[in-house]
């Protein structure tokens, strides 16, 4: 299997955690791959017409899109470790992973408002808005104690690679002070080998 990635997305780290954690990252190739709001890349958009990273391609030449559906298919190729496989704990995983990836799709969209777009351009209060559901699902958690707290899974590492987006793209944001049940969390975390590993290369 092959993955396009980048080193500093996100959502690429998730994947990348999860199959170390499933002790699946020997038999993948990591390909890195540049994609830039604004301009082109046919090469990838032959692999992705999205243009999103990550994606696996697999031995038989299929290609599997999205950070979520590949961790499903690795977490089932590995026996299922990661996704609880059914009740309640099974939806609030998944539905927990889906907050919080909505919680980088905002963080990234800041990102790009004020990197990418040119100045004058720039709305100041769509990014406070987008900010705001980062912020505000920074606080959810930090009230969640079973996420904290509970055996690994991809909730847990969803949140790792959130709040690993916060120090690498917005590192004087202050969520560390406002969070310190997210702190201690994530200082736990960095100890595993897996998220230290794929840690963001300085900026």
């Amino acid at each position: 299997m092959k993955l396009s990635f980048s080193p500093s997305s996100p959502f690429a780290r998730k994947v990348r955690i999860v199959a170390i954690e499933l002790g699946l990252i020997d038999r993948i190739e990591l390909v890195a791959a540049k994609v830039v709001p604004g301009e082109p890349n046919d090469e990838y958009s032959k692999i992705n017409p999205l243009k999103r990273l990550p994606a696996l391609i697999l031995d038989s030449g299929e290609v599997i899109v999205d950070s979520y559906v590949i961790v499903e298919y690795l977490d089932e190729l590995a026996g299922g470790k990661l996704i609880p496989a059914s009740g309640a704990s099974r939806w609030r995983a998944k539905s927990d992973h889906s907050m919080l990836q909505g919680m980088l799709d905002s963080m990234l969209l800041c990102r790009y408002e004020k990197m990418v777009r040119p100045q004058p351009l720039q709305w100041q209060a769509w990014y406070d808005d987008h900010w705001a559901r980062a912020w505000n699902g920074m606080a959810r958690f930090e009230r969640n104690a079973d996420t904290l707290s509970g055996p690994l899974d991809i909730a847990q590492i969803a949140l790792v690679c959130v709040l690993g987006y916060a120090d690498f793209r917005f590192p004087d944001c202050g969520w560390r002070k406002a969070y310190p049940k997210l702190d201690a969390f994530h200082e736990k975390m960095l100890q595993r080998p897996s998220v230290k590993v794929s840690v963001p290369p300085p900026a």
